[in-house]
């Protein structure tokens, strides 16, 4: 008899497998069928309808549930009928919006795509929601807070914000089974202290201080261990574990405690990646934690994966570093310095800003993109080098002495390369890479 269970089991498992996609094909999914086009910061809540109409075009169901302090609509999408309910929202910060275009992908594939395993079996065994801008405020500003200043994630208990009622009134009206908090961190967080940076970051929400183990956060670990796995082949060394201290007031330790275990999935930056290569990221996770749940074979993972990630940290880091910069004083060549410089968040289409944070010898400091200038005079557009500027550098090879109270020098004298906004506008590999 336990030979025939065991059997049985065996076959099952292997049934599991053979039906899942691996993680390159679900890639290759998205890469084929994803209708996100725009880079997600340049997504406004007028794109995000236009969105939500072509899956409901699909069949998805999709429905207002509440509005915005300034009154713009907040929508709930919806698929599957079955008794696993799963619940995920993005962009409570308006500025955190890369989960949002996954989500919009995810609910597109699904739909279209009824006679894949993975999503016939989904489709009986969950029903999923989801709120795919939950702060529309601050999306259409680009910011963290919504109109009234109120960071929502914050607001749990207070529940000042109309966004954080909503949230709370979606959760107890329904009792979902799990729960996807579903953000974007800072491009500078690292996988560990020297680490590289931390591209997507995982949490298993305690719902207490004491960090009390239930049998839905232990089945979380699982999951997240199993999208761990999943990205690991496109983002090695760029995974990490979220601080897990206690934040009573915010809303994944609430829903944790309240009974709805929650899953924090935060979004970070990649050097030499886009913003789309992330909603892939975002994609995979989300397509393995659904397969996972809906095939039951979240129960074979070990929690080994994503106990073991390194945690997030930062310091000792920037965007860029440019090493051994000769400048000139009047007539007079300056010792060579170190200058570090780091990008603030914008929308894409934005002009990036690029800020000088530090000069000198700059030993503890590293940048994810570094350039050596030896053997090149640089300028500013402002003359400066001082923490604050903006970043606009003129390179020029060997000794270059220029009248800088002529207005538009560099078009009188033109440089070999120059960098502004975070690129290379002129002589892109004149410059040696270092990093």
């Amino acid at each position: 008899m336990k030979i025939a269970s065991l059997l049985f089991l065996i076959v099952v498992f292997v049934s599991v497998k053979m039906n899942a996609q691996s993680p390159n094909e679900i890639a290759e999914t998205w890469e084929n069928e994803h209708i996100s086009k725009i880079f997600p910061s340049d997504v406004r809540h007028a794109d995000l309808k236009k969105y939500l109409d072509v899956l409901r075009e699909d069949g998805i169901k999709v429905e207002e549930v509440g509005r915005s302090n300034a009154n713009r609509e907040i929508y709930q999408m919806e698929i599957g009928t079955g008794p696993i309910k799963v619940f995920l929202w993005s962009q409570m910060h308006g500025d955190e919006p890369t989960a949002t275009s996954a989500l919009i992908d995810l609910f597109h594939y699904m739909k279209t795509h009824p006679e894949v395993e993975w999503v016939k079996r989904a489709e009986k065994e969950l029903t999923i929601r989801a709120v795919p801008m939950l702060n529309p405020d601050g999306a259409e500003a680009y910011t963290r807070r919504n109109l009234q200043g109120i960071d929502i994630n914050r607001d749990a208990v207070d529940l000042k914000t109309p966004e954080g009622r909503l949230l709370k009134q979606l959760r107890a009206d329904w009792n979902p089974s799990i729960g996807f908090n579903l953000h974007n961190q800072q491009s500078l967080t690292l996988a560990g202290a020297r680490g590289e940076q931390a591209s997507i970051s995982l949490l298993v929400v305690y719902g207490d201080a004491a960090k009390t183990d239930t049998d839905g956060l232990v089945r979380n670990k699982r999951i997240a261990s199993a999208i761990v796995n999943a990205l690991r082949p496109f983002i090695a060394g760029h995974i990490a574990r979220y601080d897990d201290g206690y934040t009573s007031t915010a809303f994944g330790d609430n829903f944790s405690a309240w009974g709805t275990p929650v899953i924090l999935i935060e979004t970070g930056a990649l050097v030499g990646k886009d913003e789309m290569y992330l909603v892939k990221m975002n994609f995979v996770a989300f397509v393995t934690a659904i397969n996972s749940l809906a095939s039951g074979s979240e129960k074979n993972e070990s929690i080994a994966p994503y106990m073991n990630l390194p945690h997030n940290a930062s310091g000792g880091v920037t965007h860029f570093v440019f090493r051994n910069v000769t400048t000139f004083n009047g007539t007079a060549a300056q010792p060579p310095v170190d200058v570090a410089a780091v990008q603030e968040r914008r929308r894409a289409s934005y002009f990036q800003t690029i800020k000088i944070t530090s000069v000198g010898k700059l030993r503890g400091i590293r940048g994810l993109e570094e350039y050596d200038a030896t053997g090149f005079t640089v300028y500013q557009r402002n003359q400066k080098f001082r923490p604050g500027d903006l970043v606009e550098f003129y390179f020029y090879k060997g000794v270059k002495v220029l009248d800088r109270n002529v207005p538009n020098f560099e078009k009188d004298d033109p440089p070999d390369a120059i960098f502004a906004g975070g690129k290379w506008v002129k002589g892109e590999g004149i410059v040696k890479k270092i990093r």
